[in-house]
Order: structure tokens, then sequence, then C-alpha cells
């Protein structure tokens, strides 16, 4: 009975858990691939790479200044970048975007599977947004309430600079992407699951009453 009571605990506990951080997945993979001349270029061209020639990938607690040398120690050279940043938002609301990056032949960004900025040149941005051509930036999009993926791609020469991304809310200053930020929004089986695990919960701990009365 002791275990049961555990496994439920856990169940309701990791519902709750799941709705109360953004994921942030950083992949890197080899590649030689040249400059893109289209955002579905630089997807297509890095998505082969992460599948193809996988380095390594991780769940980030914060998206800032981040590089596959410092997280993984895999090399900084030849380099293709996937990052997947999915959040929620509770209400309606005006959202802006920005990134710094290290990409050596460029890369874009895309939201909803949908590009929204693009750049085929070199790009280093120094840790400042100052030189508007060596970041992605993307203002003022009108984005319903619910679940939203961001996904960046590179691809850099060399060599493995680190990276930062953040947001903006209705106007207010920018801060970096954090595991704690924009948590997604649970999904009805989300609620489904804690509402059972705590139900189970309940059920043992009635049935432990009765056998003490």
């Amino acid at each position: 009975m002791k275990n049961f009571k555990l496994a439920a605990l856990a169940l309701a506990f990791a519902a709750i858990g799941s709705a109360n951080a953004a994921v942030i997945t950083f992949q890197t993979g080899q590649s030689t691939a040249a400059a893109q001349a289209t955002a579905e270029g630089y997807r297509d061209a890095v998505e082969d790479a992460v599948a193809g020639s996988p380095l390594s990938s991780t769940v980030l607690t914060s998206y800032d200044i981040v590089s596959n040398q410092g997280l993984f120690g895999t090399g900084n050279s030849n380099l293709a970048y996937k990052s997947d940043i999915t959040f929620g938002l509770t209400a309606n609301g005006t959202y802006s975007f920005r990134a710094g990056v290290d990409f050596g032949k460029g890369g874009a960004l895309f939201l909803d599977g949908q590009a929204v900025a693009f750049n085929g040149n070199d790009m280093w941005w120094a840790h400042s947004y100052v030189n508007t051509n060596s970041i992605f930036e993307v203002s003022n999009l009108s984005l319903l309430a619910g679940n939203h993926t961001l996904t960046l791609y590179g691809l850099e020469n060399c060599c493995d600079g680190g990276q930062q991304v953040q947001f903006s809310a209705n106007g207010a200053a920018f801060q970096s992407f954090t595991k704690q930020t924009l948590a997604p929004v649970p999904e009805p089986e989300t609620y489904a699951m804690m509402l059972c695990g705590l139900g189970l919960v309940g059920a043992v701990a009635r049935r432990r009453r009765q056998k003490q009365a």
C-alpha cells in the first residue's frame, strides 16, 4: 500500500511539474554545409545534421550565453545548431524576440513552424544587440493564448561562441528565456493526470483512516 501511495504522489507531482517550466532544447550536429539562400534551407540543412551527424543534446535551464564547446566540450568548428523553446501564454499579447548568435554561415528563426527571420551572412553579435545585422530580432508579434515554439537554426564554421535568446512581453524589458519563464499551458490530459494522481492519493488516505478507526 505504501508503494502505491508513493506512485500516486509521483504521478501527481510529475503532472504538476510539467506545467511549471518552459522547455528549452539545445542540439548540435557536425556540418560543412554552405550558407543557405532561404530560411527553409537552413532548417533543412540543420535538421539533416542533427539527425544524421549528431553531436550532443541537452535541456537548458537558461538560454543565456551557451555554446557547444561550453556545454559539451566537443569542438567548436563545422557545427549545426538547433534550439527549440516551447513556451505558453495564458492570454493574448504582443511579444518580441531577439537572439544573439555566432553563426559564421548564417541562420534562421522560426515561430510555430513559420520563418520569421533569416540572415545568410556571417553573424557574430559580440554580446551586444547594437549591430542589428548580426542578430535576429522580431518585434511586436500578436500571439494568441496557448503554447508556441520558437526554433533557432544556425551554421558555424569557426569558432563556436556564446548564444542568447530573449523575449519581451507586451513592451516590457527583454529577458532571457529560462525554464521558469512563459511556462507551457498544460494540455487537458495533463490536468486529467494531475487530478487522477491526487484522487489516488486521497483514496489511499481514506482507506488508511478507515483501517485505523
